[in-house]
């Protein structure tokens, strides 16, 4: 099944990066070889590359061409570029990241077994009848008692995040940095008083006093049925949400204006919590893009026409990334792939079909994908294989780093295919490519071909679900340069290469 590589890579920009963009690649020490002396094609990378900035580019001024009003700035929360960089102190250590990485996956898999009807049962189910209080929380924002209960099903909700973007919110419009979350639905900030509980931010807390566009949302009101999780005291509705690592929300279900960029979204419904605790970083909140009736992307459906695009700069890079609104957010070089809409509400699930290594196709039957689908998310790192397609990924990764005269080192955490790179100033390493339903195909940037511990423990970035049962997800180091775009309207998912 293995065709040459020239006529097996992704059609759509392969001729593209290697000619216009060839002065790109070479200044940041990357050069892709059509092919090697085994006929494999292989990428020339800067080892360097591999490990974090430690500089901020000035961020641009003018939008780049057909950027919208609503475009915002993308950054690491723990990166150069992050405005919560001199508040953080020691960023997270690989294997903190790896291991909140693996709770937000488990998490993704109970809520898809749950939505699938997979579960027979679910922690505290909230029983049906009239909302009742999940948290004790009293009218006006005076006071909450001191039970931690949350009447939220485990794993129901993510795992917080990598990316931040920021954001205004009331009016007057006040700024805050909010981790964004493909994954999740509601929107939410850390409110005053916050008598009981909250995290530390650097962000003042939103203090709804000082808006004369909040409102309470009431019992009655049908926005608070479309919350996952409500409660309702003094009339007012309340929301709760428990996250995948045991992080928590509870607050006041509110409407007021949210600022995107340069764009007033009036009435903007989102969660005012009152009672928050987790690894949220210093953060102010979270802003949700799932396909629930609470995110953003579906609450000014009226607006954007349910499209969006983002895309997360490479590691080594001092640029920053972008998130953008509304059908002009689409690069004209997105490569589309049909939405999966029938497999539960908030995820946007994909059609992977193949894998391409070294610009040769892999044997894998394309059932090994279809059983459980595949997810696109913008919040896990590690894109997760079913244990099939894993295994063939690596074997011919492995064997295309060995011809190369590169040995296998111990793994690390969830990562099993690592290399020592000690010494070595460039690599070349296989291509790998992923394959799409109608024709989309994503060749993973050089910064997201692999993850880098150390200098002497260089991973191959991608790890096995488990099974060919559960759902693979494409996690945020492969969407790394491109442009992803997510289209309600047209149920489609789109990949333009060289977006940022």
């Amino acid at each position: 099944m293995a065709t040459a590589a020239s006529s097996s890579r992704c059609p759509s920009h392969s001729f593209l990066r290697l000619l216009a963009a060839a002065a790109v690649l070479a200044a940041f020490g990357f050069a892709r070889a059509a092919a090697g002396s085994s006929g494999d094609e292989t990428v020339l990378l800067n080892v360097q590359s591999l490990l974090p900035g430690r500089s901020c580019a000035a961020p641009q001024e003018n939008k780049p061409n057909g950027a919208t009003s609503a475009r915002m700035q993308v950054v690491h929360q723990h990166g150069p570029c992050s405005p919560l960089a001199d508040a953080h102190g020691k960023p997270p250590s690989h294997a903190e990241i790896l291991a909140a990485d693996q709770n937000r996956v488990e998490s993704i898999q109970r809520r898809v077994a749950a939505t699938a009807g997979k579960l027979k049962k679910r922690a505290a189910p909230v029983q049906p009848g009239p909302k009742k209080n999940p948290a004790g929380i009293h009218p006006g924002h005076s006071s909450f008692s001191s039970a931690p209960l949350l009447p939220v099903s485990s794993g129901r909700a993510l795992g917080t995040g990598n990316y931040v973007v920021t954001l205004g919110l009331g009016t007057p419009a006040s700024k805050y940095t909010v981790v964004f979350d493909t994954g999740s639905d509601t929107t939410w900030v850390q409110c005053r008083p916050c008598v009981v509980k909250c995290y530390k931010q650097k962000d003042p807390l939103f203090d709804p006093a000082k808006s004369s566009t909040y409102a309470n949302v009431s019992c009655s009101d049908s926005a608070c049925d479309d919350l996952d999780e409500s409660g309702c005291t003094g009339g007012h509705c309340l929301y709760a949400v428990q996250y995948g690592d045991g992080s928590y929300t509870v607050g006041f279900f509110a409407r007021d204006t949210l600022t995107i960029a340069h764009d007033a979204i009036k009435g903007f419904q989102f969660g005012c919590g009152e009672k928050n605790d987790g690894l949220f970083g210093k953060t102010a909140g979270l802003l949700g893009l799932g396909r629930g009736k609470t995110s953003l992307t579906v609450q000014a459906q009226y607006r954007y026409g349910g499209a969006f695009a983002y895309c997360f700069p490479a590691l080594s890079t001092d640029t920053t990334g972008y998130l953008d609104f509304g059908p002009g957010a689409s690069p004209a070089n997105a490569r589309v792939t049909p939405m999966l809409t029938d497999n539960g509400p908030t995820f946007y699930f994909v059609g992977l079909t193949g894998i391409r290594v070294g610009g040769k196709q892999l044997s894998i039957p394309e059932t090994v994908f279809s059983t459980g689908g595949t997810i696109v998310d913008s919040g896990t790192v590690i894109t997760r294989l079913p244990e099939t397609a894993y295994s063939a990924l690596s074997s011919a990764f492995t064997a295309g780093m060995a011809a190369r005269g590169f040995k296998k080192v111990q793994g690390y955490s969830i990562l099993e295919t690592c290399y020592d790179f000690t010494g070595i100033s460039e690599a070349t390493v296989p291509t790998v490519s992923l394959v799409f339903k109608g024709g989309a195909c994503l060749d993973v940037d050089e910064s997201g071909i692999l993850y880098a511990i150390s200098q002497a423990q260089v991973c191959l970035a991608f790890a096995s679900i488990g099974d060919d049962e559960s759902t693979g997800i494409l996690g945020n180091t492969q969407q790394k340069t491109y442009g992803v775009v997510y289209d309600l309207g047209k149920k489609t998912v789109g990949f333009a290469p060289g977006a940022c």
